[in-house]
């Protein structure tokens, strides 16, 4: 198989747990199919709108909403979800140090559950919302593009904070910079062919949820696995905020 369908078949499996079939995929597959992680990301989105906007009609906007962000959860592993509650977990600590080690640790804390509780609410919220305005598919799909392009730009900025490496590991280097800023670029290219003007706002909520994840870097020297996944998550929420204020 050739390079660019591995890549495709690489980032779908990174992102999501979509059966890929029997293709060996390796670190360096993943590298180059960063620069695909939004379009993947427009396709998750895009399957979520597509649940709310078909569940809308028997239900409530919020339970429809409820309904599609379970499923985005269930379709990605609630991999982002995993990464945004360690990182929370890991700001309780007092040094860098013991704020890597805190984001090892497989139970969740008050600052990790906390966390999650407020994303997943404003995260329903705001689909709810842009389940009644114009486009929700396109909405969502460039929300989550956005979301993907995210961790990218958090990778090509900072080093990898673990010296023993890690699930996020494969992003980093400089050697990754230029598929990785082809890959943000793509995000907001999508952001704005399906919403114009309006997709800039998206871009600027992603923006302002990527310059929070990076102040936590900066304190840890650097990015982790988890870190990124909660670049990704807060950006989509942040995003998806946007789309709904300007619907």
């Amino acid at each position: 198989m050739s390079g660019v369908p591995r890549a495709a078949l690489a980032a779908v499996a990174f992102l999501t747990r979509l059966p890929v079939g029997r293709v060996e995929l390796g670190p360096e597959d993943v590298a180059r199919g960063a620069v695909l992680f939004p379009a993947v990301g427009a396709g998750i989105g895009a399957l979520v709108a597509l649940v709310a906007v078909g569940t809308d009609a028997r239900l409530t906007p919020l339970l429809a909403a409820a309904v599609a962000v379970s499923l985005e959860a269930l379709l990605t592993g609630a991999l982002h979800l995993d990464g945004l509650a360690d990182t929370a977990d890991g700001l309780g600590a007092r040094t860098r140090e013991r704020a890597l080690a805190v984001m090892r640790e497989p139970a969740v804390g008050a600052f990790g559950t906390t966390a999650l509780g407020l994303d997943l609410l404003v995260k329903t919220a705001a689909v709810a919302a842009i389940l009644s305005g114009p486009d929700p598919v396109l909405a969502l799909a460039a929300a989550f593009a956005l979301g993907r392009a995210a961790p990218l730009a958090l990778a090509s900025a900072f080093p990898y904070a673990r010296p023993d490496g890690g699930t996020g590991l494969v992003l980093t280097g400089r050697g990754a910079r230029g598929r990785l800023a082809t890959g943000i670029v793509l995000g907001v290219a999508i952001a704005v062919a399906a919403l114009g003007v309006r997709g800039l706002w998206l871009v600027a909520g992603a923006a302002v949820a990527v310059a929070v994840v990076a102040l936590v870097a900066r304190r840890l020297g650097g990015v982790t696995g988890d870190v990124l996944g909660a670049a990704a998550e807060l950006s989509t929420t942040l995003a998806l905020v946007a789309a709904a204020g300007t619907r």
